[in-house]
């Protein structure tokens, strides 16, 4: 007779050892995703000094390396401000201020064009007293007086932070005031003392994101563990946060819901309660302004169509009585980018064709508005900063690809546009062009870029490029001025192309969905469609054509060198997304499942694997010679989806470079030098590839 007890423990032995088989021979390189792993650090080491001896041998590298620290450390840039209760606050860094400094100065001041600075904390000063590599991560200050913030410090640049409350006027930080350890927290001023705080207060208090799941209000003098619960999502839901959003000196207080990356509910405290406001999950408050709130939607609406602006009374809203009016369309070519709000007016930002247009409105009779367009060059980029409700004027930045940033200051009763300040130009723009092209995609979508080149150029299919792209969660690439780039490629005779793809913003939401999900291939077609156009105009050829894309544009580069190898000879890949069978696995990946699918689901996953770089190398393809760049300290985007594709290839024969910084966050770097030295290496290695 047959031992069934026994027999049972056989089969489940089995299972279990073929489990382990399988997980083995489906994916050997999991080790390389503990992070700080022994094993896998010294993984990292081995490499790093092999790419880094490879790459800064290069005769370029000292040079370009020499060329970026200068610019970036170079005092004539521009030093942003935010005006904050008559004092204008900036964040600096130069080569005597590695970590940065948090100063101010009068507006007075601020017009010269050498101001004098009061430094109001020094991170380099902090980080020495502390033993801990701080990185700046931002200031939250309470409003009108913004003299308490919350200052958020990053150890080696991580996206957790520790929290302390400061006060500028002492320039010190508040003993026994509010102060998180370590974590993903969301926190913001409810009122002078008390705080809206999610954090990870332990076992279920964060979503399966990695964010806070359950939002409380905090008041001052008190413990944590005493603050008061006033919503908690879904682990299932991206996060939850509160927030005290002002119209004027009106403060409201809001709970913010992102059930998805996309969609979210927002509920405002009315009488101590939670009231939901009504409207449609997947549309976005851009702003509130003498008692109406301001809605940006993504989807049709009843009578108003996608990513159109309406907007209504915020009281009507919150009691359920609240009838829209549309306040701006879009149209086929022009996507609306966002709105500003001064004493009497709203400035709409827009983009035409991807190039910024700036407008002001003013009510006039009739619930009409009053349309005047502020004169800025209509081929570049435009920011619009430092509005207050209490005044008129306001600041833009202005920059395109040939034109170094410029601060102004518009006069908010004439429109007239009065320079402050510009930055220094490090190469000479007059020998360059930038042009606009349009590529056909496979379906026959026309598809913008921007392509930078020097006015003499040969078209024999010999030019050094360099496309970049990204193509997702409705970011737009947009024209901008760098002087790295101008000085370390354009001037040694490279070619400069930035791709507008699907997946992007540049014509609004809808250019966004139509690369969702089971329609990512969509991006990676626009992406060939310009490669292949760069091509047939003779610009360059596959031998001389390089591609770049950091984050969901590493998955995009990861895409296109593993579709096709043969469009390209060189490939930056930096903090990337590649194994898109476990992203939703790892740190905040659960988030961007809205984006990409979830490949748990089987039928998602079919579509998932088609274009999942690290599913689809193949052994008997000769690839290009790929650089990847990741950073040990990403709680973003995870290093080991850069670590295990390149352990895959080389367990291939494939000949790859990878550098991983051991701090810097999804940025990659978390100082000046840290940043001129990735930036060269990359240039080293086009210049390796393509030249």
């Amino acid at each position: 007779m047959i031992n069934k007890t026994l027999l049972k423990s056989v089969i489940l032995a089995s299972a279990i050892t073929s489990f382990i088989t399988y997980a083995t021979q489906t994916d050997s390189y999991l080790w390389l995703e503990e992070v700080e792993g022994e094993k896998a650090l010294n993984w990292v080491k081995e490499k790093n000094k092999r790419s880094l001896a490879h790459l800064k041998s290069h005769e370029s590298y000292q040079g370009v390396y020499d060329n970026t620290l200068e610019i970036m450390n170079d005092k004539e840039h521009i030093p942003y401000a935010r005006e904050r209760a008559g004092f204008y606050y900036n964040f600096w860094r130069d080569e005597n201020h590695v970590r940065g400094i948090y100063r101010r100065t009068t507006f007075e001041e601020y017009q010269k064009a050498s101001p004098k600075w009061e430094t109001v904390l020094d991170i380099d000063a902090l980080a020495k007293q502390d033993n801990e590599n701080w990185v700046y991560k931002g200031m939250n200050c309470h409003k009108p007086t913004y003299q308490r913030c919350l200052v958020s410090l990053s150890r080696g640049g991580a996206d957790a932070t520790v929290i302390k409350e400061f006060d500028v006027k002492t320039k010190s930080f508040v003993k026994g005031g509010f102060s998180l350890p370590e974590a993903k927290s969301s926190v913001s001023w409810h009122s002078e003392n008390k705080v809206f705080v999610g954090t990870d207060f332990g076992e279920g208090s964060m979503t399966d994101s990695g964010y806070p799941a359950v939002v409380k209000v905090w008041q001052r003098g008190t413990k944590l563990e005493t603050a008061k619960t006033l919503f908690e999502t879904d682990k299932t839901s991206i996060a939850a946060g509160g927030s005290t959003v002002y119209d004027g000196d009106t403060p409201h207080h809001i709970i913010s819901e992102a059930t998805s990356f996309y969609t979210r509910n927002v509920f405002v405290i009315n009488n101590g309660k939670l009231t939901k406001l009504n409207i449609p999950e997947d549309a976005s408050v851009v702003g509130l302004n003498n008692n109406k709130i301001f809605v940006q939607l993504k989807s049709s609406w009843g009578d108003f169509v996608q990513a159109e602006v309406i907007y209504t009374d915020i009281d009507s809203l919150i009691v359920g009585k609240a009838t829209f009016t549309s306040f701006i369309k879009p149209t086929k070519t022009i996507s609306i980018e966002g709105l500003s709000f001064t004493k009497s007016a709203i400035l709409v930002t827009v983009m035409d064709d991807v190039k910024n247009k700036l407008y002001r409105y003013r009510p006039s009779k009739n619930d009409q508005w009053q349309v005047e367009q502020v004169n800025f060059p209509e081929n570049g980029s435009i920011t619009v900063f430092n509005t207050d409700t209490a005044k008129d004027d306001f600041f833009v930045n202005y920059t395109d690809f040939l034109t170094p940033s410029s601060l102004y200051l518009v006069n908010g009763n004439d429109l007239v546009i009065n320079k402050l300040k510009g930055e220094k130009s490090h190469f000479d723009a007059g020998n360059f062009v930038a042009k606009q092209h349009f590529a056909t995609s496979k379906d026959g979508t026309k598809v913008p870029y921007f392509i930078v080149h020097d006015k003499n150029i040969k078209l024999n299919g010999k030019n050094p490029t360099l496309l970049y792209g990204y193509g997702g969660f409705e970011v737009s690439m947009q024209p901008y001025y760098s002087s790295v780039t101008g000085k370390n490629w354009l001037e040694k005779g490279g070619v400069y192309v930035m791709a507008n793809i699907r997946g992007g913003g540049e014509y609004g939401p809808s250019w966004h969905q139509a690369a969702l999900k089971q329609n990512r291939h969509k991006a990676y077609e626009d992406f060939e469609a310009i490669a292949e156009d760069l091509i047939t105009r003779k610009v360059t050829s596959p031998k001389h054509l390089g591609i770049q894309g950091g984050s969901n544009g590493g998955l995009l580069v990861g895409a296109a060198f593993t579709r096709r190898p043969d469009l390209y000879n060189a490939v930056i890949c930096q903090v990337p997304l590649l194994d898109m069978k476990r992203f939703n696995k790892l740190l905040a990946g659960a988030s961007w499942m809205g984006e990409y699918g979830n490949p748990d689901n089987a039928d998602e996953w079919e579509y998932i694997k088609t274009y999942s770089p690290y599913h689809n190398l193949k052994s008997s393809v000769n690839y290009p010679k790929v650089f990847f760049t990741t950073s040990t300290r990403d709680d973003r985007v995870h290093p080991g989806h850069a670590r295990k594709m390149v352990a895959k290839m080389e367990d291939m024969g494939l000949d790859v470079l990878y550098f991983e910084n051991m701090e810097g966050g999804h940025a990659g770097a978390a100082n000046n030098e840290q940043r001129a030295m990735v930036s060269s290496l990359s240039y080293a290695y086009l210049m390796d590839r393509l030249q």
